[in-house]
């Protein structure tokens, strides 16, 4: 048996729906009529908007606009169905169709064309879409359905973004200035969660959340959040199947964790941090401070610092406290090959804590200016000068 042949129909969409009314009676002459005078007035109007009206090419692309705007109005709310369409055009006026067709395209126009917030506009439709609209409004249903599929779908997980942000005590306006892809912040988000993070992580904090993750690999449970509402499900739960893809790389002790996030092509971008610049600081400041009360043992006295600095300067280990005998060694190696002072400076800069940095700097000058000449003295072969003066201004015991 052979199966039906389905005629295919190249006429506009509206033109399809005025026939279907005519034939069953759904439209009279009345309403033709109506449309007569109607349609003259819609493409001047639509002349008007896009150029106009005085000019006849303008005009006759006005009239386009005009089949194509109701054409896509009517396939839009009867979803195809010719008889619903013929209604519509029975119930309603010409240009109040073509004005929903233009509605249609105004707002497809204005919703995000992808999860990015430093590629989407803000705000309502306004005079710089016109030439988006433009283009648009000739353009077939097909063309509008795959465009709306596409921007929905961005715009789904612009609204996850949003809502999973909003449970991390982040506002709208501040994520909109940050700029990130609202996937990464989804992902962040299901980390946190993960983590029991209660507000977006600034880097600081984000660096914590995988070192707890990487301390419970065992453990660590990704799900979806609770209360999301039901429409951002399908977004939320393929960006989570991501962050599962990449939990291996995530947990993995090997790689660095500022290498991964912010260096690794592939991880770049990926997640999201707020960026705080005072938050780094001060934790740069904790760790620094921390590495330097390690090296010094608590101490602060002038003796401690000289003693770690001579050290380096000599191009030897840092210690705090050297004995007769190192101290010994430490002035053999000055005299073989040479006191290097900028490695002591250089050494402030990276370790000291900065608050006391110039304070350190103008100490490890004065010492060197008054002590350089003894410790490289040719007439000291038993060090005893040398000694003595290391005994009074370092920690030699």
């Amino acid at each position: 048996m052979n199966a039906p042949v389905a005629l295919f129909d190249a006429r506009p969409f509206f033109e399809q729906a005025l026939h279907f009314g005519l034939q069953h009676g759904l439209l009279n002459q009345a309403k033709l009529d109506a449309f007569d005078v109607e349609a003259p007035k819609g493409m001047v109007q639509i002349a008007r908007y896009f150029g106009s009206e005085f000019l006849r090419p303008d005009l006759e692309r006005a009239r386009e606009r005009l089949v194509n705007l109701v054409s896509l109005a009517l396939q839009h709310s009867s979803q195809g169905d010719l008889r619903l369409a013929a209604e519509s055009l029975r119930d309603n006026t010409l240009l109040s169709r073509s004005k929903a067709g233009s509605d249609m395209l105004k707002a497809l126009i204005v919703m995000p064309q992808n999860s990015h917030f430093g590629m989407n506009e803000r705000g309502a439709f306004n005079d710089r879409h016109i030439p988006q609209l433009e283009r648009w409004s000739l353009l077939g249903y097909a063309d509008y359905q795959a465009e709306l599929a596409q921007r929905s779908r961005a715009a789904q997980t612009v609204e996850a973004a949003f809502w999973l942000a909003s449970q991390l005590g982040l506002a709208p306006d501040d994520l909109h200035d940050a700029e990130p892809d609202a996937e990464a912040v989804i992902r962040t988000a299901l980390l946190a969660q993960a983590t029991r993070q209660p507000d977006m992580p600034d880097w600081v904090t984000f660096e914590k959340m995988i070192q707890s993750l990487r301390k419970k690999t065992a453990t660590v449970v990704l799900a979806m959040p609770a209360d999301l509402p039901a429409p951002l499900h399908s977004v939320v739960q393929g960006v989570l199947q991501s962050v599962h893809s990449d939990l291996p790389k995530i947990i993995d002790p090997k790689l660095p964790i500022r290498k991964l996030f912010d260096q690794l092509p592939a991880f770049m971008g990926r997640y999201f941090w707020l960026e705080d610049a005072l938050s780094e600081v001060d934790q740069h400041d904790r760790n620094q401070s921390a590495a330097w009360q390690k090296l010094t043992q608590g101490h602060t006295d002038d003796s401690t610092v000289l003693t770690l600095l001579l050290c380096i300067a000599a191009g030897t280990a840092p210690k705090a406290l050297l004995s007769d005998k190192a101290a010994a060694t430490l002035v053999r190696k000055i005299r073989k090959s040479g006191l290097q002072a900028q490695l002591g400076s250089d050494f402030i800069r990276a370790r000291a804590p900065e608050p006391y940095q110039s304070d350190f700097e103008q100490l490890w000058q004065d010492f060197v200016a008054q002590a350089q000449a003894t410790l490289l003295s040719d007439h000291d072969a038993k060090l005893s000068d040398a000694l003595a003066l290391l005994r009074h201004e370092c920690n030699i015991q």
